[in-house]
């Protein structure tokens, strides 16, 4: 077994394969799913806030930047994690396998970190295209699995602190004295001929010589990919996956967004629908005889769409950002909430509950704080782009308000209830 784990490490040598490169990588990788973790807090907590908290409504694209950074980042995780497994491959032959305590706690939060980041970056993925093949609720999981992921990853960086400071900056000999997960090799793997009698410098036969020609599946060490070769591989594949998929968020590339689940300018009124009336079972017969209800403290007001479009109409420039990534600019018209919080009495740190013509869905109530409330962007949107609000688009209305995800703009918009403490 000791002589199948040195001959398949032998074999798997690349100038690719040393620290210098897993740090490199490492720390590309670990940046990307830092990223991923600031930005998928910032919408978690925007989703579901905890008591207290307050956000910002400016710059009024805030949440379509983190929102997009934070997809763009995932994507990008791919690409960087592959090449990570790539450099380090040739330690899952280490010999022996556990060496001390250290060595075990460290090989063990390698496979909780690789196990989660695999298992976070695909279903991630998956939701940007709205497919939940897993009995699992996605949300729940994900924002689980982020705190796991980096809490493994820190765990993994504490461990190997001395190799990462030792390979952050510069360049070190990387022969016969250098391991990735360890930085140093038993002696009789690298010297005299005790070493080549008891370990062998040729392939085994047999069963054992299959299995390292099938691990050896490259070409001789001397024409193996550089170590500046691999770096541009994987630059191009990071740059592939992250510029065919921003341009779901980000205008200036939507030529090439191939990728992306979403096109911009592509739906009814120019604006991608996410949830339609279908999904939400609202139709033409739940809609008739509508009006907006408005309540605070006891105080009731409902107004037709007629008498909506009476009041005085204000118009925004606001995206719609969802959660899966994709975003469009549109331009809104309607009625400032303010002015209808203020015909029932609703004092300035008044929060609401917005509530949905839709029976069912994780989104058919929604809290909105003070802070969008009292925003003078924040609209009981009735139009889109100069037209009469879309039944896909919330008709007979929607809320609109700036920097808040998608699945919080509550469409076809039945109620506007005053949170009590």
């Amino acid at each position: 077994m000791r002589r199948l784990m040195y001959e398949a490490q032998r074999s798997l040598a690349s100038p690719a394969r040393n620290p210098r490169m897993a740090t490199v990588i490492g720390r590309l990788l670990g940046a990307a799913f830092l990223v991923c973790f600031g930005t998928g807090l910032y919408s978690h907590f925007l989703q579901q806030p905890l008591p207290g908290m307050r956000f910002p409504t400016r710059p009024e694209f805030l949440y379509q930047f983190t929102e997009g950074t934070h997809i763009i980042a995932g994507m990008a995780c791919f690409p960087l994690l592959l090449a990570k497994l790539y450099v380090v491959f040739p330690d899952l032959f280490a010999y022996p396998p556990v060496r001390s305590f250290v060595h075990l706690l460290e090989r063990a939060s390698i496979a909780l970190f690789v196990g989660a980041s695999l298992v976070q970056i695909t279903i991630g993925l998956l939701n940007t295209y709205q497919w939940y093949p897993w009995p699992f609720p996605f949300r729940q999981v994900h924002f689980a699995l982020a705190w796991v992921l980096i809490g493994s990853l820190a765990l993994h960086i504490g461990i190997k602190l001395p190799i990462i400071a030792r390979f952050w900056r510069k360049r070190t000999d990387y022969g016969p004295g250098t391991d990735h997960l360890t930085d140093a090799v038993p002696a009789e793997r690298v010297a005299g001929t005790e070493a080549e009698r008891r370990w062998g410098s040729s392939r085994p036969t047999g069963l054992t010589g299959r299995l390292i020609a099938y691990l050896d599946a490259t070409p001789p060490a001397a024409e193996k990919v550089s170590r500046r070769g691999f770096l541009a591989t994987v630059g191009v594949a990071v740059a592939a996956v992250v510029g065919l998929t921003a341009g779901q968020t980000f205008a200036p590339l939507d030529a090439v967004n191939a990728f992306g689940p979403r096109k911009k300018g592509v739906g009814q009124q120019g604006v991608p629908v996410n949830r339609t009336s279908k999904q939400a079972n609202v139709t033409e017969a739940v809609i008739a005889g509508w009006v907006l209800t408005v309540a605070h403290g006891g105080v009731e007001r409902s107004f037709t769409r007629t008498e909506l479009e009476r009041m005085p109409q204000t118009e925004v420039t606001l995206p719609i950002a969802c959660v899966e990534g994709w975003s469009q600019m549109a331009a809104w018209r309607g009625v400032r909430l303010r002015d209808l919080a203020d015909l029932v009495g609703a004092g300035e740190d008044t929060s609401f509950k917005l509530v949905s013509l839709e029976e069912r869905g994780s989104f058919r109530q929604t809290q909105m704080g003070p802070e969008y409330v009292r925003d003078p962007l924040t609209l009981v949107a009735l139009e889109l782009n100069g037209e009469t609000l879309d039944l896909e688009h919330g008709y007979p209305a929607r809320m609109i308000a700036p920097g808040r995800p998608g699945v919080l703009q509550t469409k076809w918009l039945s109620r506007i209830e005053a949170i009590t403490a």
